[in-house]
């Protein structure tokens, strides 16, 4: 868990800068799954997963479960392609990835209140 963190490590640009890859729908190709969600999963393996192979890791799996189907629900699309097509650009949509991005973090922050 956090406790388990390097507290001499500059977490929050460590995060940052793995993350960016993932902008775009991996690398920006807009084929892949959203980086949203995928920010979403790394949060929550952040806070829950494993350390080594020996842990169990279904507290993380369960909660990447729940946040990828609350998203789902929410959204109907997985797909960065998908989601800028029929959620942020179309008539009436979000208008912007920042403004998925924020609401996709309002649905993990609900996940993660449900756990505490």
């Amino acid at each position: 868990m956090m406790d388990d963190l390097d507290p001499g490590c500059d977490w929050v640009t460590a995060a940052t800068r793995m993350a960016t890859g993932f902008s775009g729908g991996c690398g920006n190709t807009r084929q892949e799954l959203c980086g949203a969600l995928s920010g979403g999963v790394m949060v929550i393996g952040a806070l829950f997963g494993r350390s080594s192979l020996d842990e169990d890791d279904e507290p993380a799996i369960d909660l990447a479960v729940r946040y990828r189907e609350r998203f789902l629900e929410a959204f109907g699309h997985t797909q960065c392609c998908e989601l800028r097509d029929k959620v942020v650009n179309a008539p009436g949509g979000l208008g912007t990835c920042g403004a998925l991005v924020e609401r996709a973090a309002r649905i993990l922050i609900d996940v993660l209140d449900e756990e505490t």
